[in-house]
């Protein structure tokens, strides 16, 4: 079986974010080993595709993703 790539790992994430954050920490946990075998050292979210696409929404899952161990960038900052 194949691992992961980062885009597939977003996917993961979105698709959990509209199902109400079910099993968001093992999607964080395969994307940030996604991150590590593709050598990126952050994650770049469409804040469009966001449940919450306000300010406090975003710095929320930033802060979130980052006691995980995955920096959050969005794609319009």
């Amino acid at each position: 079986m194949n691992e992961p790539t980062v885009a597939q790992a977003t996917e993961s994430i979105y698709a959990s974010l509209r199902a109400d954050n079910a099993d968001i920490d093992a999607h964080i946990a395969t994307l940030k080993a996604a991150l590590a075998r593709e050598g990126l050292k952050e994650a770049v979210f469409d804040p469009t595709r966001l449940a919450h696409n306000n300010r406090s929404g975003r710095k929320l899952m930033q802060a979130y993703f980052r006691q995980r161990g995955v920096t959050v960038k969005f794609s319009n900052q």
